[in-house]
């Protein structure tokens, strides 16, 4: 892997530049399904994330929610290692995680007193010194949820590609250096509070995906579920209306993996009523004509059912109580 750092600003692809918008669709339902196809190294995904990681620090696969981004990040990370998972990790970040989480802190021992310990950074590094000549992948979720500066320390430096190898001091004043075959692969919503420190510590760093809603992908899905051809078409008509009504209110976009299982009525259903509907009330817990609006169009995809107008009821009543109460 080189590494020549590219002096060109952060490339933004898009999953269907990547090659990853249909092949995400079509390689199987859901992202942890044990008769899912795996990724090879041949795939699109891996190529261009090699490709990427020639010339920048790491990627960050970066979107609303349910277009891909963990699923990406995964089969990526199981590409680049062969399916080793040992070579593998995962970290979610959050407002509590720290420094000591995450790069070298002290730990409590069982009979007192405390260890200085290795967080999962400095661990993954050192695996990856070990056996430089293969892939070490660290994957991290909802990167923007967690205070970046504070997390990776002095280590943000050294990842940029062109300072990998060089030595720098943790905060114990012990010398380590980030190698050149640790991969960092991330994962964030473009709406969460930390995107702008994300954007200022990574942004002459890594490379940034755009995972958008897919209209192709989804359509993918319902091919392979074999949904009716009425019902797939109400959701085509849904999607592309929220997905429109998301260009002014970006907390109402609605990613294709929403309905990565659904295969008839009953599932279709299920989703608006344990997912959509809290997602869509709190976009539109300002607007209570848009909500209307929203649901309408949700509603136009069951057309003969009876038994959705009792829904609309429920669904309305807690948005407008919501909004009455917000409002109050």
């Amino acid at each position: 892997m080189s590494t020549t750092m590219s002096l060109n600003p952060i490339r933004s692809l898009t999953a269907d530049d990547l090659g990853i918008g249909i092949a995400a669709a079509t390689a199987g339902h859901a992202s942890n399904r044990p008769d899912e196809p795996e990724v090879g190294i041949e795939d699109p995904l891996a190529v261009e994330a090699l490709w990427l990681l020639e010339r920048f620090g790491g990627i960050i696969y970066t979107g609303p929610p349910g277009t891909g981004k963990t699923w990406t990040a995964n089969k990526v990370a199981k590409a680049l290692t062969r399916g080793e998972g040992s070579r593998v990790r995962y970290v979610q970040f959050h407002p509590s995680y720290q420094y000591e989480d995450f790069m070298q802190g002290f730990r409590p021992l069982e009979k007192g007193g405390f260890k200085m310990e290795d967080g999962h950074f400095v661990s993954m590094c050192r695996e990856a010194q070990r056996d430089p000549k293969r892939h070490y992948v660290l994957v991290i979720d909802e990167l923007s949820r967690g205070d970046c500066g504070r997390i990776f320390g002095e280590a943000l430096t050294y990842l940029e590609a062109s300072k990998r190898g060089l030595p720098f001091k943790l905060a114990s004043g012990e010398e380590i250096s980030v190698p050149i075959n640790l991969v960092v692969l991330a994962t964030m919503n473009p709406l969460d509070r930390g995107v702008d420190e994300v954007d200022a510590a990574f942004g002459r760093r890594f490379a940034q995906v755009s995972m958008e809603p897919s209209r192709n992908a989804l359509q993918q899905f319902m091919e392979i579920s074999g949904l009716s051809e009425p019902l797939t078409e109400g959701l085509l008509r849904f999607f592309d209306f929220v997905n429109k009504r998301a260009q002014s209110n970006p907390h109402a976009a609605v990613g294709h993996v929403f309905f990565h299982d659904v295969n008839d009525a009953e599932s279709l259903r299920a989703v608006w009523e344990y997912q959509l509907r809290f997602l869509l009330e709190k976009a539109f817990r300002l607007d209570q004509q848009g909500f209307r609006e929203v649901h309408g169009r949700w509603r136009a995809i069951f057309p003969s059912d009876e038994s959705v107008s009792n829904e609309e009821g429920t669904a309305q009543e807690s948005i407008g109580g919501q909004f009455d109460a917000e409002q109050s």
